[in-house]
């Protein structure tokens, strides 16, 4: 089968939903299939073969946080050029929603169209607004796919239809298989994620830092992802900043081996979230997770029974918690054990033939993928 993707975000910016795409394009190709995936990326952003850039991306507000969009003009001829040139079977869109490739794609597009709807946020005021520019677009899609039962519900609540809910997908025995690092084990609590973004909740872990580190003395925190890694200790009492190490941005490989080394992974991540991928992954590796109660977190973990759950936003709750885990052997093990049980359900081979099964459905019997010669221009469709 021949396929295209479309990914919203720049692939040179680390993210969960650059991650499900490049993994399904990888476990995609190994099955055989032929697949394209088309995405803004800076010049010098090296590209893995099967990824064709769109030009360079903008930070844009986006879902509480700000992501780096590709939209325009030139963007749409990109955009026209890359389905004109390889006649897909069926082309699948990330996030048709959001003003970057998808909606352009869902615009230029004909055939068989499949969508992921990855976000989750109940009172977007600016999706309703859209709603009759995105109209026209969203009539075109043949199937909906969306990450969890909350990014079903915001595609529902704000723009009518509905999706079958598949997950993200993990390579569980890429985690599983990790070797622990020794510098990285001993009473170790592990964050990974962008440290100047508020809604990764890493200012919420720092409040609950100084109790954890006065009750728990052998403790430290490991930290992965870019940011002013002096601003977030600034709050720490200075005897204890040098409990926190700041590994920068890690590879694959240092992600998976930082997972498999800490006793507790920590997301203390305080809204924005339909999923939650790093939770499959710390799973997968058999971290015990200590996660906030957002309601996607919570169905990650079996609403608990695979990983323990805090108050959202609670740093003396997080504390709580955290101390009893490192003082409980015990209890972690049995996390650890329910978790890699529980993850199987997340890896590709269940989530990818799922996916398949959808692209099956819209395929069968259908015209490959052309540009749609009524589409019209950009400026007429944002009603300029």
């Amino acid at each position: 089968m021949r396929i295209g993707i479309v990914c919203p975000y720049s692939w040179d910016v680390p993210g969960g939903v650059q991650f499900h795409i490049r993994d399904l394009a990888e476990h995609l190709i190994r099955l055989g299939h032929e697949v394209s995936v088309l995405a803004p990326a800076d010049d010098e952003t090296p590209l893995p073969p099967y990824v064709v850039s769109a030009g360079r991306a903008v930070p844009v507000p986006y879902n509480g946080s700000v992501a780096r969009l590709n939209f325009g003009f030139l963007s749409a001829a990109r955009v026209r050029r890359w389905l004109h040139d390889n006649a897909f079977d069926v082309v699948h869109i990330h996030e048709p929603t959001s003003p970057s490739l998808g909606l352009l794609t869902c615009w230029a597009a004909q055939g068989p169209i499949v969508a992921t709807f990855h976000t989750s946020n109940p009172r977007s005021r600016a999706m309703i607004a859209a709603y009759p520019i995105l109209q026209p677009a969203l009539e075109k899609i043949s199937a909906r796919i969306a990450v969890s039962e909350y990014a079903r519900r915001t595609l529902v609540e704000h723009l009518g239809g509905d999706a079958v809910v598949i997950p993200n997908g993990v390579d569980v025995d890429f985690f599983a298989r990790a070797e622990p690092k020794k510098e990285w084990q001993g009473e170790t609590l592990g964050f990974i994620g962008r440290i100047d973004e508020p809604r990764k909740g890493l200012p919420v872990l720092m409040k609950a830092l100084p109790r954890i580190l006065t009750e728990r003395p052998g403790a430290r925190l490991l930290v992965a992802g870019r940011g002013d890694e002096e601003e977030a200790v600034a709050s720490l009492p200075r005897e204890m900043r040098s409990r926190v190490e700041f590994l920068g941005m890690v590879s694959d490989e240092d992600k998976a081996r930082l997972l498999r080394s800490v006793d507790v992974y920590v997301a203390p991540n305080t809204g924005g979230e339909s999923f939650g991928i790093i939770l499959v992954e710390a799973m997968s590796a058999g971290a015990p997770v200590l996660a906030a109660d957002l309601d996607a977190f919570a169905q990650v973990l079996d609403q608990g029974g695979a990983g323990e759950l805090f108050a959202n936003e609670d740093a003396d709750a997080l504390a709580d918690a955290a101390i009893r885990l490192l003082g409980d052997e015990e209890r972690r093990e049995e996390l650890s054990t329910r978790g890699s049980a529980h993850v199987r359900r997340f890896d590709w081979s269940t989530v990818g033939a799922d996916v398949l099964a959808v692209y099956e459905t819209v395929t069968d019997g259908a015209a490959a993928v052309d540009t749609d010669e009524r589409a019209g221009g950009l400026r007429a469709r944002l009603g300029l």
